[in-house]
């Protein structure tokens, strides 16, 4: 559906759109020939972003939408200014972020992750979906997960459901559409270890094993124009194989009745080093 998406023409919409991936999308789709709406919170990094595109990317237009995804107000004004530019092509609900928490601490923290990384996902689709649905044009939609949301390690459990709530989500978004014969395809994006501004935070050089927001969105936008779903980037360290084993290895937690998170278990460690990485 992307690759006639493209050909349609449009906007592509793209929340967390002033850095790493979202920016690096915005600038594949614009290259691609749609015109842009860019939206992250209002300041410096939209200012720069949109300022840097349109200084290379003359043949589209490109505007930027101050937004701030936990608010309803904010979303619906982005999705009026959509609409009211042109038809929607590509809607990437990116906007995401990371605090601290453990299972029974930082309720605030809990809340706030999951008003941005959930709810701010839900209020896209719902403030897109039906005039996308009613234009029955071909169109896109990219929901930004995690693989903390499929093998769900521990050290971060308000990500971790956050995530995995946008997976669910986008699931149940895929099977509606298909159902109702829109001419729409949802997908599941989840980055491997890429070196974003969120990583740059605390760690000032690039590790060797992540990919560049570019490798990581060159690789995403193949998969995608394949029609694949559930698009898991590799990275200089994990290969889709071993990210398939780490998958296979966590649905299989529940078949065989193994402890939670059996991966990190002290009794299972030498188990799952054999299953991840098999001889030969």
């Amino acid at each position: 559906m992307y690759k006639r998406a493209i050909e349609t023409g449009g906007i592509a919409v793209v929340t967390g759109a002033a850095s790493g991936v979202g920016r690096v999308a915005a600038q594949r789709f614009a290259q691609a020939g749609l015109d842009l709406i860019l939206a992250d919170l209002p300041g410096q990094a939209l200012d720069e972003t949109t300022k840097d595109l349109k200084a290379g990317l003359h043949a589209v237009n490109i505007t930027a939408v101050p937004t701030d995804t936990t608010s309803q107000a904010d979303i619906e004004n982005l999705a009026d200014t959509a609409f009211a530019a042109g038809r929607v092509a590509v809607l990437m609900n990116n906007a995401g972020i990371s605090l601290p928490t453990k299972a029974w601490e930082s309720f605030d923290n809990w809340q706030r992750i999951l008003d941005v990384n959930f709810l701010g996902v839900l209020r896209g689709i719902h403030a897109f979906m039906p005039r996308m649905i009613e234009a029955d044009r071909p169109a896109v939609v990219i929901n930004t997960g995690s693989k903390q949301g499929i093998t769900t390690p521990p050290g971060n459990p308000g990500y971790n459901v956050s995530k995995a709530a946008v997976k669910t989500l986008t699931e149940q978004l895929a099977h509606e559409l298909r159902e109702a014969g829109a001419p729409i395809s949802a997908h599941l994006f989840v980055p491997g270890f890429t070196y974003t501004g969120m990583v740059a935070s605390f760690l000032p050089e690039k590790p060797a094993a992540a990919w560049t927001s570019e490798q990581t969105v060159d690789y995403f936008l193949d998969r995608m124009a394949q029609g694949d779903f559930y698009i898991l980037c590799p990275d200089n360290d994990v290969d889709a194989e071993r990210d398939r084993r780490r998958v296979q290895w966590a649905a299989e937690d529940i078949i065989h009745n193994r402890p939670a998170l059996s991966r990190w278990h002290p009794d299972y460690a030498e188990a799952f080093a054999k299953f991840e990485k098999p001889e030969g």
